[in-house]
């Protein structure tokens, strides 16, 4: 890993008040292999390559690996207890136990195997506090990608679906620096 990206990344985070919360109220659930990813981290570098305030997410991706209790009403119950403690905001909880079944992969191993199926290479990455309170992340693509404002597909995922959703995110207009990779071929 880029030692020099990571430090950042990390202090990214730490200078956001905003951020360290949430980290701190998914981090008092306790739950095996936790994290917060997707938009929450990758939304936040770009504002920051762009320079640029916060953009607004449309939900926090909260993930957790629970090969105990992979019924989908236990992360309904994990978003209602979130939703108490943080109502303006919009949670999203899944076990990733148990979305191979829809995605129609193998089973995951824990949490950085299911972000290696995620759909970009900036996307794929999650944070959270430990127990001491120390942030730490998973990228299963490294974190060159993100601060290269680089959209690239993974290599597990659906290039058509992928296509559809960049098209559907409009993230250009968002963050005007981004290059867009679709069948290969950068479009910005």
């Amino acid at each position: 890993m880029n030692q020099l990206l990571e430090n950042k990344l990390i202090q990214i985070i730490k200078s956001d008040e905003w951020m360290l919360a949430v980290l701190k109220t998914v981090s008092n659930l306790n739950l095996n292999d936790c994290w917060i990813g997707a938009g929450f981290v990758r939304n936040k570098v770009w504002d920051e390559k762009h320079q640029k305030p916060r953009t607004i997410l449309n939900d926090i991706d909260v993930i957790h690996f629970n090969k105990n209790n992979i019924i989908k009403t236990y992360d309904i119950t994990l978003q209602n207890i979130l939703k108490k403690k943080s109502p303006n905001l919009n949670w999203s909880v899944k076990n990733q136990a148990r979305m191979h079944v829809r995605n129609k992969h193998k089973q995951y191993l824990n949490c950085n195997d299911a972000i290696y199926f995620w759909p970009e290479t900036a996307t794929a990455i999650a944070v959270r506090l430990n127990s001491e309170n120390k942030i730490e992340y998973i990228a299963p693509y490294g974190l060159d990608n993100l601060f290269n404002l680089l959209v690239i597909p993974t290599p597990n995922f659906n290039l058509a679906v992928y296509k559809t959703r960049i098209e559907n995110k409009n993230w250009i207009a968002k963050w005007p620096n981004l290059k867009i990779n679709t069948d290969y071929k950068i479009i910005n």
